[in-house]
């Protein structure tokens, strides 16, 4: 393999680690995102049943009507 072949190779497979960090990057702060509206989502349903106004089925429960 010639060096111009070795150093276009090397250019190519760092910019790839680069793109892949920024999606890394990315995908994290989506995680962290989404983790915390799951997570008040979950406290507002809790809310919601301690209150007894229902309206949220989890699981396996059946609505009220049936």
């Amino acid at each position: 393999m010639s060096m111009d072949r070795i150093e276009e190779e090397l250019a190519h497979l760092r910019r790839t680690t680069e793109d892949l960090s920024e999606v890394v990057a990315r995908q994290a702060r989506d995680i962290e995102k989404l983790t915390r509206q799951v997570t008040l989502l979950l406290q507002r349903a809790a809310e919601q049943e301690a209150e007894g106004s229902g309206g949220v089925v989890l699981g396996d429960e059946r609505p009220p009507h049936y």
